[in-house]
C-alpha cells in the first residue's frame, strides 16, 4: 500500500531506506556492528568490547541484528558460540564512513572533539525523523516546492497543515531552507550533501552493490566517487583521507577499535542528542 503519492518505484525506494535506517539505528546497534569488525567474537569478548552495556542489554541487542539479517551467530559447539557479520552486514559497513564524512561538513562542529561513532548516531537521528527521508526526496527532485503542494505529495490522506512539524524540524536540523512564511521549500547545502549517504543505502537495501548510488534517479551524481572516503576515529580529529577509487561494496572501512572506542570507559557514553543535528 502506498504511503505518499510518490511514482510507486519511488515509494517503495523510500520505504526501503526507512527500513535499512530502523536496522541500525536503535541504541548501540551502531556500535555493536562496529565492534564486530573484524573476525568473528565471542559473546565474552564482544561485551568486553561495548562494557557499557548492562547485564541483560546486549543479548536482546544482538538478537535484533541477526533476525535483521546483519550479525550472523555461528553454534560450533554447545560451550562455544560466536558473532559476527553477515554479508548484508559486511555490505552495509562501508556507508557509515560516508556518514561521518557528511557530518564532519555539514554538522554544527561541538565543543569537544566527537568519536566518528557519535557523529554516526547524531546523523541518524536526523534521519529518521518521521516524513524526514520523504520530505527529502521531494525536495531533490522538485527543487522548491510549497508546503501545501509538499503535503499533498508527502502526506496525501492527511490534514495538509501536518506537513509543518516535521517541515520545521528540518529545517531546524538544517537540512532544509525557505526565505520566510509562506515561501516555498528547498533543501539546504547539508540537505543536498546527503546524496551519497541517502543514494548508498538506497543501493544496499536494493541489494545492489554501493557504486549504483550514482546512479541513483534522485539522488546520482555523476561526479560523485565510487569509494567513500575512509575514516579513522581519533581525539586530534584528522581529516579523512582519501581512498583509491574501488567498488565500495567491495572496500572494508578502515576502522581501527582502539581509536573508535577510545572515548570508550566504564561510563556509559554520550547518547545521540534528542535534538540532534547542526544545533548539538
Amino acid at each position: 500500500m502506498a504511503i505518499t503519492a510518490l511514482p510507486p518505484d519511488t515509494d517503495a525506494d523510500i520505504a526501503r531506506v526507512n527500513e535499512a535506517l530502523a536496522m541500525i539505528t536503535p541504541r548501540w546497534n551502531a556500535r555493536i556492528l562496529l565492534a564486530l569488525a573484524g573476525p568473528p567474537l565471542r559473546y565474552s569478548e564482544l561485551a568486553a568490547k561495548v562494557s557499557w552495556l548492562q547485564n541483560g542489554q546486549l543479548h536482546p541487542k544482538l538478537k535484533a541484528l541477526c533476525d535483521a539479517g546483519l550479525v550472523q551467530r555461528t553454534e560450533h559447539t554447545a560451550r562455544h558460540v560466536t558473532y559476527g557479520h553477515t554479508e548484508r552486514g559486511v555490505a552495509l559497513l562501508p556507508v557509515l564512513p560516508m556518514i561521518v564524512t557528511w557530518a564532519e561538513e555539514h554538522l554544527e562542529k561541538a565543543d569537544r572533539p566527537l568519536p566518528a561513532i557519535e557523529q554516526i548516531e547524531d546523523s541518524l537521528t536526523l534521519l529518521t525523523r518521521r516524513h524526514a527521508a520523504a520530505i527529502l526526496w521531494v525536495l531533490k527532485s522538485r527543487k522548491e516546492v510549497s508546503g501545501r503542494a509538499l503535503a499533498r505529495i508527502v502526506m496525501p490522506s492527511s490534514d495538509w497543515t501536518n506537513v509543518y512539524p516535521p517541515l520545521r524540524q528540518l529545517v531546524a536540523d538544517g537540512l532544509a531552507d525557505t526565505e520566510g512564511t509562506g515561501r516555498p521549500y528547498r533543501l539546504s547545502a547539508a540537505g543536498e550533501g546527503l546524496g551519497p549517504v541517502l543514494g548508498a543505502l538506497s543501493a544496499w537495501s536494493a541489494g545492489q552493490p554501493l557504486d549504483q548510488a550514482a546512479h541513483h534517479p534522485v539522488w546520482g551524481h555523476p561526479q560523485m566517487k565510487a569509494t567513500p572516503r575512509p575514516w579513522v576515529s581519533s581525539p586530534s580529529r584528522p581529516a579523512p583521507a582519501v581512498a583509491p577509487p574501488a567498488r565500495m561494496a567491495e572496500s572494508a572501512p578502515v576502522w581501527q577499535n582502539r581509536d573508535l572506542f577510545s572515548h570508550a570507559t566504564t561510563a556509559r557514553p554520550k547518547a545521540a542528542v534528542p535534538a540532534g543535528g547542526p544545533r548539538r
